[in-house]
């Protein structure tokens, strides 16, 4: 076997999935972390799926040595190539068997005999949209609830700073006004005893929902697939039961995937059925949202306020009306952010290598029909 690394400043690495992979300064443990995410499980070993063989070479994202030498643990007799970059898969990728890390056309399109690629990242768009990839003859693998807990964390963060009015309290202290009656206190949302509807309840809308839970909200959702629902969850309807559900929520979390069945789907009908003072989050993607109805139900108070860390373009360029539309706050599409975002990500790229490489159960399989 032969450890073959060429690093390159690992901050200075982008990708689609976002900012490059840092070196993450907590160190989490690795089965606590593989048990608290409840990955989703394959139903069938990947050895009995068409075309596997026990591969002879993956390229593989690392950051380091060290890191390269702790995924080759898990990988005996297999050559392990680390890349730093989407160039430097696409340059080793020709006799690769799979690409771990990096989903991008120029190295999936390179290898001629690629049978799996683990992606970044959870969402699913770019990666698919490689040909090669939406013909279904290739495994694909996700990062679903990986980046759960930070995007809860942030979806708390940022209704609790629209429900409490932070914003233009921010402002007061830049302006140093003391002026306790400049808000009336019915437009500040006590959380406890509300309604929270959480669009998609996968693995980021059931992190979210089991922390609105535990806040004191009642929790309904939808999701495209079944019923299942968690004990934190009281209710939980398919996707064509979305406008149903909406007057009853005081706060809407879009978590769903972006699929032809949810571009758009939050439009004027849409707003026209949320209630006057609630809110509306979104951690999905932009496409998800009609940006101008967003911006009329805002400006006509219609709804309260609503919170977005996603839009469409990215990244929002200067003098666009969001920028401007009242009650609303705005984030980069940050929340997946985190000092120990990436510990779990090398944790899940780690133990998939193992299974795959063994011919075991995988975690996260992408349904390239559905798109997640």
């Amino acid at each position: 076997m032969t450890l073959k690394l060429k690093l390159l400043p690992i901050l200075a690495v982008v990708w689609a999935a976002g900012p490059g992979l840092g070196v993450a300064q907590a160190q989490l443990d690795p089965a606590r972390v593989l048990q608290e995410l409840e990955l989703r499980e394959s139903d069938k070993p990947v050895r009995e799926m068409k075309g596997w063989v026990k591969p002879k070479k993956i390229v593989i994202l690392a950051d380091s040595t060290a890191r390269l030498k702790w995924f080759q643990e898990v990988a005996p007799g297999v050559e392990l190539v680390a890349a730093a970059s989407p160039a430097e898969a696409a340059k080793h990728a020709k006799d690769a068997d799979a690409i771990v890390g990096i989903c991008q056309p120029d190295a999936v399109n390179a290898s001629k005999k690629l049978k799996w690629v683990q992606m970044p990242s959870a969402g699913t768009n770019e990666c698919l949209a490689i040909p090669r990839l939406a013909k279904g003859d290739v495994l694909v693998t996700n990062m679903q609830r990986v980046y759960g807990p930070p995007i809860a964390e942030h979806v708390i963060a940022s209704l609790f700073y629209i429900a409490r009015n932070f914003g233009q309290f921010t402002q007061m202290q830049k302006d140093e006004n003391w002026n306790q009656t400049a808000i009336p206190q019915n437009e500040f949302m006590e959380l406890q005893g509300k309604t929270m509807l959480v669009v998609g309840l996968g693995g980021i809308g059931s992190a979210v929902a089991e922390r609105a839970h535990a806040l004191g909200m009642k929790v309904i959702a939808t999701r495209n697939s079944s019923r299942e629902k968690p004990d934190y969850v009281e209710y939980v309807g398919l996707s064509n039961e979305l406008m149903d559900l909406t007057p009853k929520a005081d706060v809407v979390v879009n978590a769903a995937p972006l699929t032809p069945e949810t571009q758009g789907l939050f439009n004027a009908a849409f707003f026209a059925k949320m209630k006057p003072k609630s809110y509306f989050l979104n951690v999905g993607r932009g496409a998800q949202v009609d940006q101008n109805a967003l911006i009329a139900a805002l400006t006509e108070k219609r709804i309260a306020g609503a919170a977005i860390d996603v839009a469409d373009p990215e990244p929002l360029p200067k003098g666009h009306p969001l920028w401007k539309a009242p009650n609303l706050f705005i984030t980069p599409h940050t929340s997946s952010f985190s000092d120990i975002r990436f510990d779990r990500v090398w944790i899940v790229i780690r133990e998939n290598l193992k299974r795959y490489v063994a011919g075991d159960k995988m975690y996260s399989v992408v349904d390239v029909k559905r798109g997640y």
